[in-house]
């Protein structure tokens, strides 16, 4: 069985804390949980199955992490790798830029081959706009979570994409939903 990779950005920690819950979900055995700011370009060959994990600050800001590795994700072959996204954002006091950072990063990932799974749907969110959008709208590239407005439905929606994502995946990797 190959390894699924959890890679993250977070300054502070809401990112990180996603990331292990996500990664609680799985068989222990199968899941790397990796900093952004920890890793280079070759981290990628070792993975087949990629989670990410980036916040959108203020006004659609990439997070800081992420954006000093940008130039180097922007360099990596995601050929033959199937990737999901989440994304971390506050849909109220940012409305006008929900999750645009997962956005932004997904653009960058498919145009080097990656293949996509994990769209999540619109439905439950109130915002205004986002570059996270799918192109018909009514789904996210990945995850969206708002531990600012809405933590309280943060552990169902994870379990939720956890199972969904795994059905995804052409590796088959055990999913166990929990509370959190």
């Amino acid at each position: 069985m190959s390894k699924l990779a959890i890679i993250y950005g977070s300054d502070e920690g809401n990112t990180e804390s996603v990331a292990h819950r996500i990664a609680a979900r799985f068989e222990a055995d199968a899941v790397d949980i990796l900093d952004v700011a920890d890793i280079d370009q070759t981290t990628f060959t070792d993975y087949d199955t990629i989670l990410l994990g980036i916040p959108t600050w203020d006004f659609g800001q990439i997070q800081s992490d992420w954006e000093e590795f940008w130039d180097d994700i922007q360099a990596v072959d995601f050929s033959g790798k199937e990737v999901a996204l989440f994304g971390l954002g506050d849909q109220f006091g940012y409305g006008d830029y929900f999750l645009d950072a997962m956005g932004m990063l997904h653009d960058v990932i498919v145009a080097n081959g990656a293949k996509i799974v994990g769209h999540w749907s619109t439905e439950g969110y109130d915002f205004e706009a986002s570059k996270a959008l799918t192109e018909s709208g009514d789904s996210f590239v990945g995850l969206a979570l708002d531990e600012d407005q809405q933590e309280e439905l943060s552990c169902d929606r994870i379990n939720r994409w956890t199972e969904q994502i795994s059905l995804e995946f052409t590796e088959v990797f055990f999913v166990d939903p929990i509370d959190d």
